[in-house]
């Protein structure tokens, strides 16, 4: 490639600007540029071509056509090998341009400011910009392209060592950034009108681009690659929100894990919840007076599950609560990760203490992504998120209704519930959960395996269901183990052996309560 002779110059984002407009300047590279642009560069005493003067037409409707012209797409787009392109290059009186250094108009933190005007919105919306980045993309071969003002010093140090020029693999990796940029601006957009237009269906086009922030460790074995990517908005939310404070990277199993402890504490804003999760289903939760004892509570579930796995908290970790981890390791073996708000100082430095102790703060829990989706072969599913987790009103099915003890242990339960994998079933007694079973076919081993969990603590206890109970057989078993009320969503349609009636004379039999909720939630 011959070196680079023009650079056409046009940019919101300024950081390094003049500073990389002055080396090119003194490497023998004249500058074109137009508008705010034009004028922050004459301010540093580098001399510009303005866009208008090269092309005898002046920037028009409120500065919304300004380079949309064949003289800079010509400049950018003849290929130089090319006998007829250079031809109508001579006889147009066409510069060609050799370098673009374009970003495009912030759209993004323009939608993101609370109760922006629609109008101002649309302004923001950059036509010229895409379509020199993506002019001179195309023509990689040929222009050298910079969307990124962190590309400036790479670029200025690979002209300084080769007489001017851009190298071609330099050359393909901008391009490729900027048809990167290019799309994610332009999905941003969409994403922006298609809420405007009906923000409670799923759209036509699922767009969400996603950046890579990290790489992980490996995927869920140890042959695989893995990596985090979060989703390009100006504020990230989740876990894409999150800091790592202490410990070696995370592993694509670990982000599994954080989300499903997030998920839960971030239903308890006004008490303290602890949830300890392994394998993407919890093995203990409960809530609090302090901290330290929703977490102590938690962990009491079933700490022998809970070796190797991740912490989840809806407080800032105080000493006493830290200290309590730290216990628990020691007596019942290594933790993977810790999520909270935060870490007072004096608890941040005695978690510190064990190297592999993953530690990440994320101040807030409740953002969360508009939505939930998975990826499946050769595509997504994609679904709103389930937030139902409360309901205000429980259909009592028994002829006992539950006591107002029973009915708040059975509250708890049911959002444990929501948080375990189907098939589902909570122990739970008071603000804990004693014992949990999910993630197995058959809903009465579900059970069975909860109350094996509970023991002696599901006497006087509750059980929740993730769906509905369509047989006695789950009942039978919590009432073998002593259970004394039941949440469940209820609607069977079975008759004879199955169905809401018998679950319901099953209870009556053994003198449990039992609430409908009208709302299942199955979890894949």
């Amino acid at each position: 490639m011959p070196r680079v002779r023009t650079a056409l110059i046009s940019v919101s984002d300024r950081t390094g600007v003049q500073e990389f407009a002055r080396s090119l300047t003194e490497l023998g590279v004249s500058i074109m540029s137009s508008g705010g642009t034009a004028k922050h560069l004459r301010e540093a005493g580098i001399e510009v071509t303005d866009v208008s003067d090269y092309t005898g037409f002046p920037e028009m409707m409120d500065r919304r056509v300004k380079t949309l012209h064949p003289k800079v797409h010509g400049g950018l787009l003849a290929l130089r090998g090319n006998p007829e392109h250079m031809a109508a290059v001579k006889e147009h009186g066409i510069t060609l341009i050799d370098l673009v250094v374009v970003n495009l108009y912030p759209f993004q933190q323009t939608v993101a400011k609370p109760n922006i005007a629609h109008e101002e919105a649309i302004e923001k919306i950059d036509i010229g910009g895409p379509s020199m980045l993506r002019s001179a993309a195309k023509n990689y071969q040929s222009v050298a392209v910079i969307c990124n003002p962190a590309r400036y010093p790479a670029v200025l140090e690979e002209m300084r060592g080769s007489e001017g020029e851009v190298g071609d693999a330099t050359r393909a990796r901008l391009a490729l950034e900027a048809f990167a940029h290019t799309a994610r601006y332009d999905a941003a957009i969409h994403n922006y009108l298609s809420g405007r237009a009906d923000a409670e269906q799923l759209p036509d086009l699922f767009v969400q681009p996603h950046e890579r922030v990290a790489e992980l460790r490996y995927g869920e074995n140890p042959h695989q690659q893995a990596a985090f990517y979060r989703r390009a908005t100006p504020k990230p939310v989740g876990l894409a929100a999150a800091k790592q404070l202490h410990g070696k990277a995370l592993s694509f199993n670990n982000y599994l894990d954080l989300d499903t402890v997030l998920g839960f504490v971030r239903e308890f804003p006004d008490e303290p919840a602890a949830m300890v999760v392994k394998h993407n289903s919890p093995c203990g939760a409960a809530l609090g007076e302090t901290l330290v004892q929703a977490y102590t509570d938690a962990l009491a579930t079933d700490p022998m599950s809970a070796f190797g796995g991740i912490i989840g908290l809806n407080r800032e970790v105080d000493p006493e609560t830290a200290q309590a981890i730290l216990a628990g390791i020691e007596r019942h073996g290594f933790m993977e990760c810790v999520l909270a708000p935060g870490y007072q100082p004096e608890a941040l430095a005695a978690l510190q203490q064990k190297k592999n102790l993953r530690l990440l703060e994320l101040p807030d829990l409740q953002a969360a992504d508009p939505w939930a989706l998975k990826h499946v072969a050769g595509g997504l599913v994609v679904q709103s998120p389930d937030d139902q987790s409360d309901p205000a009103e429980l259909k009592v099915a028994t002829k006992r209704a539950p006591t107002a003890e029973e009915e708040a242990a059975l509250r708890f339960a049911w959002v444990v519930c929501k948080h375990t994998k189907s098939n589902a079933i909570v122990i739970g007694r008071g603000k804990a959960a004693v014992g949990i079973g999910g993630g197995v076919t058959s809903r009465v081993d579900a059970a069975r395996l909860a109350v094996e969990k509970a023991g002696e603590r599901a006497r006087g206890a509750v059980l929740a269901s993730d769906a509905l109970i369509p047989f006695p057989d789950v009942i039978e078993v919590g009432a073998k183990a002593g259970v004394t009320a039941i949440i469940q969503p209820g609607g069977s349609l079975l008759h004879g052996a199955g169905g809401d009636e018998q679950a319901i004379a099953t209870c009556d039999e053994y003198d449990i309560a039992m609430v409908f909720t009208g709302v299942r939630h199955f979890r894949h």
